[in-house]
């Protein structure tokens, strides 16, 4: 009975050994699916990452261009509107510039004469603390972006085309013309 004990023991080993490696195998393949959906999971999530990281990098750049319009724009509105206040200033400008050039000859030099002179200075000023040019173009052809014709003369010597009298000046602020100058063109 030993000897059929021991054997019985080895056949017994046997059938283990024999069992124990389909389940070997079966935990190797478990390990390889566990190892195959991982790679799966973790290129899924790379992707999903680089996806999230374009779309934020996206956005940002839309932020950054996003401020920079409303920033330009803010500056355009503010230089329209600046321009708006000052083109109601031209004509008191005007008025002032006749009012000076009509003064008569006792009253030069009189304080109250140099007192709005003083007063045309300062809006002169305003003007250009803003940015605001005044021109005058006598002997410059006509450019009907910046002047306005309101005749025309027969000047000999002077080109056709050109300025002869002004009879308003123009302002411009920066490239933007505020009031065209109104000039006399010679034929």
């Amino acid at each position: 009975m030993g000897n059929h004990d021991h054997t019985h023991n080895n056949s017994g080993d046997a059938a283990e050994t024999t069992a124990a490696a389909p389940e070997q195998e079966s935990q190797t393949a478990n390990a390889e699916a566990t190892a195959e959906a991982s790679s799966e999971t973790v290129e899924k999530l790379q992707a999903q990452a680089k996806e999230y990281l374009e779309g934020w990098q996206r956005a940002r750049a839309e932020f950054a261009n996003y401020k920079k319009r409303v920033e330009r724009d803010m500056k355009d509105t503010y230089q329209n509107a600046a321009g708006d206040v000052l083109k109601g200033v031209l004509p008191i400008i005007d008025d002032f510039d006749r009012a000076l050039a009509n003064v008569p000859e006792d009253l030069n030099g009189n304080s109250w004469v140099n007192g709005v002179s003083m007063i045309q200075k300062k809006l002169l000023k305003l003007l250009d603390d803003n940015g605001v040019t005044q021109f005058d173009p006598v002997g410059q052809p006509f450019d009907p972006n910046q002047h306005q014709a309101i005749g025309t003369d027969e000047v000999d010597g002077v080109a056709s085309g050109v300025v002869t009298k002004t009879e308003q000046k123009g302002y411009a602020m920066g490239e933007q013309i505020l009031r065209p100058a109104l000039v006399r063109v010679n034929r």
